[in-house]
């Protein structure tokens, strides 16, 4: 038998009794309601302000919630705002006990702190409507339970730039997305991602908008009977039917971007910090900053927020003419069609678009890649506009161009461009190429664009281990913070950890070669480097100051279990270390941290020789020897300058300097020493000459918006960046 709200009350007022507390008033008022409610013969819904809970009220509530299962309460909804004060480890909890009766979850999680958001996308949610409007993902993970998610919305989440590979396949009945003013630009593996989302039928980057329904808008703004206008404004977002929270609850879910509240002219308030520890770790989730944004207390309960705001014309998008085709209109019934005039005017304006808007042949991309799409942007997809855009889809995203029928490789065809050699794989569906083919000035290019279509939208990725046993039947989980490759042998690696130690692992077995413990002297490890002529050598440095050479071949274990350190040298201290770097005759190495100061060391002595003060105006983030030339090296720093010095001249002034338009992250020397490449805050990498620091190449990679993207580049083999 089901247990009445009456008795649910009961069971709440006796479970702050028991922690000596009062009730909370909007909680006894929510099941008031529910109750009335469920008087009515209506849906019994119990709305959960959590921006009215205190810690004190986590118990109490989380005991009521445990029994809403079986409870007269049909559904659960919660809600906040940026002014929470409930500590974030509680909500979670409160979130789970509900289970399967839970609706709709409306959060901020700027109030709750990282470790939620990412506790969230790991573990899932039960609910049906997910609105993580403003959040701050970095790049989406939600690989957790989210089987009953029908609608998801993470507009204005300025941090969010990609998605995770699988981050979609926990939804298999997610039929509503909408990221509108997001940072995410990348068509290719966009699409990839969203194809994993069977159920999809709506779609939104950007909110389109027609004159009319804005000048329709602001018309009736005054007008008492502001419910049509709602209606009206409904129907033109083409909401499917759906188990969605009234208006009096969650009026701004159906206002559907008319969170427009926010106004155009706001900017995103970065905080730029120093560097930490973390800063350049791959996080999924980045709390840099935040946009301001309005709480749910601040929405009106009877019409859509932000219609009061003036129409920004910048940034409009012309879709041009749309007319309407028979057997455009969707067929599917729980789709409302009344104004369905007012959907499709001549011009429609674009608000809040995300970058990938903009990118060419965009939407026939997203229509021809996602055949279960039916809405996109609010517009209908017809049979018109599916045929139009598989056509441009074959034109300009072609799989395999020329009716061929075997896939070449992106190697293979750059390789027959430089020799200019035939194709003798390649046959045509019908017949042979023909020499004009060959002869056209298109035909690489189409043939490497078709290459490029047909490899993985993702690298391919596998997970390196190196949990392993370092003594008898100790086993040891790490934590790497540094890295870098033998010199010599491409199958070794040495890992610095978070805890000091220093592991050197075979990366193709993933077997522990040597290990190295902290020997209660080293702090987190963020400088390693190997030796050249002594490939069994390497220095590493430590947060704290520690400087260490280490003989892996010496550093053995005695019988009793201590490790001998006669294979290591300790050098002077320097510090707030962060990067170390040996030249190219293994006789000196330079080490630099957050100060504006160099020091040199002699290997072989095991001095410090020198500090070179003041060579930056702000901290230097990385120092490199260049390869060949023992007396060469360049700085980077975050006063958006990288500088070149010779040891020979006793560097008081830089042989020259090359200036970023952002804090400089990395910068190291090409195999060769022609090129110098650099690399600056958010995706700024250009190669310079290494001659005289002119610039060479501009790779002009996308922005992502954030201060908070240290962007890191290096040369592979081969001098492949």
């Amino acid at each position: 038998m089901m247990t009445d709200i009456g008795s649910l009350e009961k069971r709440y007022f006796d479970a702050c009794k028991r922690q000596e507390i009062q009730p909370n008033k909007s909680v006894v008022a929510a099941l008031f309601k529910a109750k009335i409610k469920k008087a009515r013969h209506e849906v019994s819904n119990l709305m959960v302000s959590i921006d009215d809970l205190k810690d004190v009220d986590f118990y109490p509530l989380l005991d009521l919630l445990t029994d809403i299962e079986s409870s007269e309460i049909d559904v659960v909804d919660f809600v906040n705002s940026p002014s929470c004060v409930l500590n974030g480890e509680y909500v979670y909890p409160l979130l789970h006990a509900v289970n399967q009766k839970l609706r709709l979850v409306d959060i901020h999680d700027t109030s709750f702190g990282k470790d939620f958001l990412l506790y969230l996308s790991q573990r899932g949610l039960a609910c049906q409507v997910l609105n993580l409007r403003s959040s701050h993902f970095r790049k989406l993970n939600m690989v957790g339970n989210f089987t009953r998610l029908c609608t998801l919305n993470l507009d204005f989440s300025a941090s969010l730039t990609s998605f995770r590979e699988d981050c979609f396949s926990c939804m298999p009945n997610l039929r509503f997305l909408s990221l509108c003013e997001t940072r995410i630009a990348n068509l290719w593996t966009t699409s990839a991602a969203l194809a994993k989302l069977p159920s999809l039928v709506e779609l939104r980057f950007q909110n389109c908008m027609s004159y009319t329904d804005m000048k329709g808008i602001h018309a009736s703004v005054g007008n008492e009977n502001n419910d049509d206008i709602c209606s009206n404004f409904m129907d033109f977002a083409l909401h499917v039917d759906l188990p969605l929270p009234s208006s009096e609850v969650f009026p701004h879910l159906h206002s559907n971007i008319e969170d427009e509240a926010i106004n155009d002219d706001d900017d995103y308030t970065t905080d730029t910090g120093n560097m930490n520890e973390d800063s350049s770790d791959d996080s999924e989730v980045d709390f840099s900053g935040h946009r301001q944004d309005f709480g749910f207390t601040e929405l009106l309960p009877n019409r859509p927020f932000g219609w009061d705001d003036p129409v920004d014309m910048h940034g409009e998008i012309y879709f041009g003419s749309q007319e309407m085709q028979d057997g455009d209109l969707l067929s599917d019934r729980s789709v409302n069609f009344r104004n369905m005039s007012c959907i499709l005017p001549k011009k429609y304006i674009s608000r809040h678009a995300s970058p990938i808007c903009y990118e060419k042949h965009y939407r026939e991309y997203m229509i021809a890649s996602l055949p279960t799409l039916k809405v996109l942007d609010n517009l209908l997809i017809g049979k018109v506009d599916r045929e139009k855009a598989h056509g441009i889809f074959k034109r300009h995203f072609e799989y395999l161009p020329y009716n061929q029928n075997y896939k070449e490789s992106v190697v293979r065809v750059l390789k027959n461009r430089e020799i200019g050699a035939n194709f003798p794989c390649m046959h045509a569906s019908t017949k042979k190429f023909s020499s004009s083919y060959r002869k056209s000035q298109y035909f690489y290019t189409r043939c490497l664009s078709a290459a490029k279509m047909g490899s993985s939208e993702w690298p391919s990725l596998r997970p390196l281990s190196i949990m392993g046993c370092v003594f008898r039947d100790e086993r040891r989980n790490f934590r790497p913070r540094q890295f870098e490759y033998h010199p010599s042998d491409s199958s070794l690696m040495a890992v610095g950890t978070l805890d000091g130690e220093v592991v050197v692992i075979n990366h193709e077995s993933a077997n522990i070669v040597s290990y190295i413990p902290s020997l209660g002297a080293m702090n987190s490890v963020l400088g390693i480097c190997w030796l050249k002529k002594c490939p069994s050598k390497l220095i590493a440095g430590s947060d704290n100051g520690s400087l260490r050479l280490y003989d892996i071949q010496k550093m053995a274990i005695t019988s009793g279990g201590i490790y001998d350190n006669r294979g290591c040298v300790i050098f002077d201290e320097f510090d707030q270390l962060t990067s170390v770097n040996i030249n190219s005759t293994d006789e000196l190495f330079l080490a630099s941290g957050y100060s504006k100061h160099v020091a040199l060391y002699d290997i072989c002595s095991g001095r410090r020789l020198q500090i070179f003060a003041d060579m930056h105006r702000e901290h230097i983030n990385v120092v490199k020897f260049s390869n060949h030339s023992p007396s060469l090296f360049a700085t980077s720093s975050f006063d958006q300058d990288v500088k070149m010095w010779d040891l020979r001249q006793k560097p008081n002034q830089p042989c020259y300097t090359a200036s970023s338009s952002r804090g400089n992250v990395m910068v190291c020397f090409s195999p060769d020493d022609h090129y110098l490449l650099v690399s600056a805050v958010d995706n700024e990498v250009k190669q310079l000459l290494a001659v005289d620091g002119r610039l060479h190449l501009d790779f002009g990679i996308a922005s992502t918006g954030s201060s908070q993207n240290y962007t890191r580049s290096y040369y592979m083999n081969g001098e492949i960046m």
